[in-house]
């Protein structure tokens, strides 16, 4: 009977704890629904289209399904979920939300950027493969590669007649970009490259058995496809695109423009406030500059000094090798200094390689790649193309931001985030977060002490005017109507970059509307939360503690990391 009577006591007190926190299990329930139907959400096949599916009609079941997510969540109640399931409610609206403006906007009938496009993502495929599974994956990508090329020269035809295109101007010696990979011996090809360093523990049948398919596959698949490439850019692509201008040319551009700048920047910022912001920042960093140029006793006007560096052999490396140990130095330089700054470190390694060759002359002076499988390290990678485009002086401003603390570190803490956080949580990258904290990044340097000469703190400010620059040049090209030559000069005048540098970047912004504003935007926001939580918390203030609330939860939109680090000063005062 005591028996008996505890149970029926366990059971009401079960069924009152229940009913106290209903309305929280029931919100908490539904967001894990939306969120396992997101997660889980398959608009294809994986093994029919290794490569991915793009057709107009899958854009617009994904926009569908999308449309249905976002009414289902709008219903769960906010107040009711703790602070990590309101961040995940919120970035699920922000990613269904993007889903939907991608198929309205048409943006995905121009699959295409100056230094980037469909054909330029399939290097990012080659690695060094450890087991025979692997390169048994890769050879299905290779062997989906005319689907997925004929998909998408069917997509830009669309775009073409819509005039949802990109301007023939920006695409400077862009036939490279195919036409290194059109070779007559197999063997020469970029993508056979991974064959000729097999897994050690694979059996010769299995090692004869893939490089017979792999020279089946680039000979019959792969430089063929190349080749349809080049006819449809020669024979079509460059014929018929428009000449010039930034995408307010579109139809619908001026309203697509907006949106980018609401989603590169995660807010509700104006295309006319990103300006005025760009100019008074270039003018606050050109003052610093200028101090610098005092500070070295150089005898000349700003443009002078500018072309001194551009000009001068003491700031660029004879080798491509130099330039890669010159980075590896820098980071084992920042590595040291991370516990200083950082209460939690990523456990993924990281590495330093020159961009591939084949997609070296469009691209920038150096980015992160993060690893593709739990089997890679994540890469920074510095461009070896054109070594007097590549100063020296700019390489720790580059090497904090692409490497640690900035992408290496956050992609990857952001990563191994524990299973409490979703997976597409951990899978997500926002500009506005994500550059915003490269940028910061570079910042931190001065912290680090990573600056330890005046031409190097120079590249510090060059980087950052850089990024000032592309709020004033990109809001100009698209709703100013800029010239690609007044965009130029703006950036060549107002920064230390190579001329080269100067014209990819350009041509990168005019083809890729609102995501240069990223960098600027977020850097800002965590600079002002930064100086109020000194001036607030004074002595209590902790730079490790400080950095762990910008992480811990990781990828969010502006706001929501204002709140948290607002909650974090009010936290602590109150300690």
């Amino acid at each position: 009977m005591k028996n008996a009577s505890g149970f029926i006591i366990l059971l009401i007190s079960l069924f009152s704890c229940k009913s106290g926190n209903e309305t929280d299990n029931s919100s908490s329930t539904e967001l894990q629904i939306s969120i396992n139907s997101y997660e889980n959400h398959k608009g294809y096949d994986e093994k029919e289209f290794p490569l991915g599916l793009y057709t107009e009609q899958y854009y617009k079941e994904e926009a569908d399904f999308a449309k249905v997510e976002l009414e289902e969540i709008s219903k769960i109640k906010l107040e009711d979920l703790s602070e990590s399931e309101k961040i995940s409610l919120e970035l699920l609206k922000f990613v269904l939300q993007e889903n939907i403006d991608l198929y309205e906007f048409e943006a995905f009938l121009n699959p295409l950027l100056s230094d980037t496009g469909f054909h330029t993502s399939l290097p990012y495929q080659v690695r060094d493969f450890s087991t025979h599974q692997q390169f048994v994956n890769y050879l299905n990508k290779l062997n989906a590669f005319p689907l997925f090329v004929e998909q998408h020269i069917s997509l830009m035809r669309i775009g073409l007649e819509k005039g949802i295109s990109q301007p023939k101007i920006i695409f400077n010696d862009f036939e490279d970009t195919y036409n290194i990979q059109i070779v007559d011996n197999y063997e020469d090809s970029f993508y056979y490259s991974p064959f000729k360093n097999l897994a050690s523990n694979s059996s010769q049948e299995q090692k004869d058995s893939l490089l017979t398919a792999a020279k089946v596959v680039i000979e019959t698949k792969v430089i063929p496809q190349f080749k349809v490439i080049k006819d449809f850019f020669d024979n079509e692509y460059f014929l018929e695109t428009r000449e010039r201008g930034g995408v307010s040319n579109q139809p619908n551009g001026a309203a697509y423009y907006q949106n980018r700048v609401n989603y590169y920047t995660t807010s509700t910022i104006s295309a006319e406030e990103v300006h005025q912001t760009g100019l008074k920042e270039v003018a606050r960093i050109k003052a610093e500059m200028e101090q610098i140029i005092k500070e070295v006793g150089f005898k000349g006007s700003f443009s002078e000094f500018l072309t001194f560096l551009r000009t001068d052999e003491q700031f660029y490396a004879t080798t491509g090798d130099n330039l890669l140990k010159e980075a590896r130095n820098i980071t084992k330089k920042i590595d040291a200094q991370l516990p200083k700054f950082f209460k939690t470190l990523p456990r993924k390694p990281y590495g330093v390689a020159p961009v591939p060759e084949v997609i070296a002359p469009k691209y920038t002076g150096g980015r992160y790649n993060p690893p593709s499988d739990e089997t890679q390290p994540g890469y920074y990678w510095v461009n070896t193309y054109n070594l007097k485009s590549r100063p020296l002086y700019i390489l720790p401003s580059l090497t904090l931001h692409e490497a640690v603390p900035g992408h290496h570190l956050q992609i990857s803490l952001n990563s191994e985030l524990g299973d409490e956080i979703p997976k597409f949580r951990r899978n997500l990258y926002l500009s506005a977060y994500g550059e915003g904290w490269g940028l910061y990044s570079e910042f931190l340097g001065n912290d680090m002490g990573i600056y330890t000469t005046p031409y190097e703190k120079f590249g510090k400010y060059t980087y950052e005017m850089w990024r000032a620059c592309r709020l004033v040049v990109d809001t100009g090209i698209h709703v100013k109507n800029w010239t690609r030559e007044q965009a130029i000069e703006y950036l060549k005048s107002n920064t230390a970059l190579s001329l080269h540098e100067v014209n990819t970047e350009i041509d990168r912004y005019i083809s890729w509307p609102g995501q240069a504003l990223s960098y600027k935007i977020g850097e800002l926001k965590i600079r002002e939360m930064r100086e109020i939580a000194e001036k607030k918390l004074g002595t209590k203030f902790d730079i490790r503690e400080f950095h762990e609330i910008i992480l811990e939860e990781g990828t969010v939109t502006l706001s929501i990391l204002e709140h948290r680090i607002n909650n974090y000063i009010d936290k602590v005062k109150n300690e």
